[in-house]
């Protein structure tokens, strides 16, 4: 019945979508093209979304006391009547199905899980809460064990799946906490973080779509492999306008997926880079050794130094970007060149002593002298400006003084110059490990220091202001349009759009169907009315600098591990991170609960935890594997065969194998149809994080210890991607923190 009223929902989707396009009923005027993009806009959208949630579409039902039944799916669904016949997972009314207890049920008899394999219900999982409050009938029906378990015994994909399903009420608290301000949810391996917060995004779009669809959602994570890696889970919850994003990403251009050597890191992450770049700009903002000169046509254009250095200050003052200021400091100086012109032709048709004499005895007044500097008026000023403004040595001179500069060239020449980065790096930074060869590529590290110099470089926008003072007419006029057919479309009673300023955008869309997603991706400036930092323990100081100008209401969710911190700029605590910015103004919510890994691997994490965070408080694993976890002597040459042998254990599923940076290459060799699609994945640590497998083959922990001052950490991070079973496979001797797998 569920998947009949999904297929009609799209076939009206479908229907309305043709009909716009074969433009029925639609006239000539500019208020019925509103109206069919609106119309168009709006079908696209829900045909989108119906699409998304084929697989899966009901999971769930909740049985009331008064005998009420409720199915809980992906999205909400109505019959012919507008009666509700399933409930979208974020609505208020389905809450009770994810916070049900055995001790408060909140007026539940029974919660059922539903499986199904394509539309074919697969298994029933039933959780009673009041045996007493059951029909005979319904005693009789009940079937399966707890689906959170079910869920755990099943092989990976190599994706995410949504828990949406078998939430637990620790996340249900994180999902859906208010969005305003920021949540740090704190939680060790296991626990469910990552998919709380993904499902925790499509609840905010829900329940604040007026505010959120408008200015989008950002998730950033650790890298590429973990955004593709989730990148089913939002679609799949019927959510398909949501940012994703790595670090290095995040500046318009450029993709960076290379990694700086820990010191390199830990000196580009450092907050004080920012006074690097700041310095780097000043730098470029110059005034000429002695006067400014410029030959033009045999005459020489003189403008005094102490002149440049007050035009200079005076750019400064104003406190614009370099860009901006660079236009006033362009304008005055252009007229200071003016006034040079008109003194150097001035000083060229001077005539010698005994001819003025000569000219004097003839006609007194032929011989005055010139002023032609002190004649030029505001006018004469700004065309002789405007003139020498076109000749190529006056630019030169004006660019070596202020240049108009990009991020990119600005950063790039700054790492390749000892000389500058020494002049301008703050007292204890160890600028010398900046230093590169011309042309090196862009790392993650750069990333937030190309995003600080854009902010500081700005663009000169006076054209755009011009633009956008003539479109405001036109605006005002899109938007009075939207309003009416917002009333006489219906769109506003079937909420598709609730806001004609909303409406408006989609008709002033440049006709290339560009979504909020697509227009916040490309532009760098876009002020997020949510972002989610997911492994955010990874992020440098430079890093939170970006993300925070990325989401100027400062509503957050940071998500991650202050004990899984494998760079060596990242994270030593929240409050170090976030204090800079909230001033003490987030909250945590901590996840205790370990889902994911069995108790087993759990008890030898905890060794390795110990050996560099007593203290930190580890996750409890609600179940014991089935396989005991162990340590092999194995040369690499003979990975191959263990893992086939793991493979064959495991029956089904995936298995990760993790080794250190530098074997990476060495052991990828080994398994060439390796990648998350496949059987076997071969991953660095860093690759590793946020992931999942069934099995785990940990390569050279020793290895692993050693190639940063975060080892432990990493190590940490590895043996704890397993979800059922966990080898480590050594050369010599096994580290101590392994003593347990001996």
């Amino acid at each position: 019945m569920l998947y009949a009223r999904l297929d009609a929902a799209r076939e009206r989707a479908r229907r309305s979508l043709h009909e716009v396009y074969r433009g029925v009923g639609a006239g000539g005027t500019r208020q019925a093209m509103v109206e069919r993009e609106a119309m168009a806009a709006a079908q696209s959208l829900r045909l989108a979304q119906l699409n998304a949630v084929e697989r899966g579409l009901c999971f769930g039902r909740i049985d009331d006391a008064a005998g009420r039944s409720t199915y809980i799916g992906r999205i909400g669904l109505r019959d012919d009547d507008h009666e509700s016949v399933m409930i979208d997972w974020r609505a208020p009314a389905a809450r009770p199905f994810y916070v049900a207890t055995a001790t408060d049920p909140g007026g539940l008899v029974r919660r059922r899980h539903l499986h199904l394999k394509d539309r074919t219900v697969a298994g029933i999982d039933d959780e009673v809460f009041d045996l007493e409050g059951m029909s005979d009938g319904e005693r009789r029906t009940l079937v399966g064990e707890a689906a959170l378990l079910a869920a755990l015994r099943r092989g990976r994909t190599g994706r995410m799946g949504d828990v949406v399903a078998t939430i637990q009420i620790e996340q249900d608290r994180v999902i859906r906490a208010s969005w305003q301000g920021a949540l740090v949810v704190q939680g060790g391996p296991g626990t469910g973080k990552t998919v709380a917060a993904l499902h925790r995004a499509a609840y905010l779009l829900y329940t604040h779509r007026d505010t959120l669809e408008r200015r989008g959602v950002l998730v950033v994570g650790p890298n590429p492999m973990f955004l593709r890696y989730i990148s089913q889970v939002l679609p799949a919850l019927g959510e398909t306008q949501v940012v994703m994003s790595t670090v290095g990403e995040l500046f318009p251009g450029v993709r960076a997926t290379a990694a700086d050597r820990p010191r390199v890191a830990v000196v580009k992450g450092d907050v004080r880079m920012a006074e690097v770049v700041a310095g780097a700009v000043a730098e470029r903002q110059r005034v000429p050794r002695g006067d400014l000169e410029v030959e033009l046509d045999g005459l020489v254009l003189r403008v005094p130094r102490a002149t440049c250095a007050r035009l200079r200050e005076r750019a400064r003052a104003v406190r614009l970007p370099h860009n901006m200021a660079r236009k006033l400091f362009v304008t005055e100086l252009l007229k200071e060149l003016a006034r040079a012109e008109a003194r150097a032709l001035e000083e060229s048709v001077r005539l010698d002593e005994e001819t003025l004499r000569e000219l004097a005895a003839l006609d007194p007044e032929a011989v005055e002298p010139l002023d032609l500097a002190g004649d030029l008026d505001e006018v004469d000023l700004r065309l002789a400006a405007d003139r020498l403004w076109t000749l190529d040595p006056v630019r030169r001179a004006v660019d070596g003084l202020w240049p108009e500069l990009t991020a990119q060239h600005l950063i790039g020449e700054l790492l390749c110059d000892p000389d500058v980065l020494w002049s301008v790096a703050p007292p204890g930074l160890d600028w010398q490990e900046l230093v590169r060869e011309p042309g090196a590529g862009w790392t993650v590290d750069d990333v937030p220091l190309l995003d600080e110099a854009a902010e500081l470089l700005g663009e000169d926008d006076s054209a755009a202001r011009v633009a956008a003072r003539r479109s405001l007419a036109e605006r005002r006029e899109q938007e009075l349009y939207a309003a009416e057919v917002l009333q006489t479309t219906g769109l506003l009673e079937e909420g598709v759009f609730d806001r004609a300023d909303v409406l408006a955008d989609r008709h002033a869309d440049d006709g290339l169907g560009l979504t909020t997603a697509d227009r916040a991706a490309a532009d760098r400036t876009w002020a997020y009315g949510h972002v989610i930092v997911d492994e955010a323990q990874e992020l440098s100081a430079m890093a939170w600098r970006m993300i925070m100008r990325r989401v100027p209401a400062k509503s957050l969710t940071v998500v991650g591990d202050i004990a899984q911190t494998g760079s060596a700029a990242g994270a030593r605590s929240w409050a170090s991170v976030l204090d800079p910015y909230l001033e003490g103004r987030w909250r945590e919510e901590r996840l205790l609960v370990n889902y994911r890994t069995p108790a087993q691997i759990m008890r030898v994490a905890a060794d390795v935890l110990r050996s560099f965070d007593p203290g930190q408080e580890l996750p409890e694993s609600v179940r014991e594997g089935e396989w005991p976890p162990r340590a092999v002597g194995v040369p690499v040459s003979g990975l191959p065969a263990l893992v086939s042998a793991e493979l064959a254990e495991i029956g089904e599923g995936v298995l990760g194998v993790v080794v250190p940076d530098d074997r990476l290459a060495e052991v990828s060799s080994l398994f060439p149809d390796g990648g998350l699609d496949a059987p076997v994945a071969v991953l660095t640590v860093g690759q590793a994080k946020g992931l999942e497998f069934d099995a785990v083959v940990v390569v050279d922990p020793a290895g692993i210890l050693r190639q940063s001052p975060m080892g432990g950490r990493d190590l940490y991070v590895a043996i704890t991607r397993a979800t059922r079973r966990l080898t480590v496979a050594h050369q010599g001797e096994l580290p101590e923190v392994l003593a347990r797998l001996a």
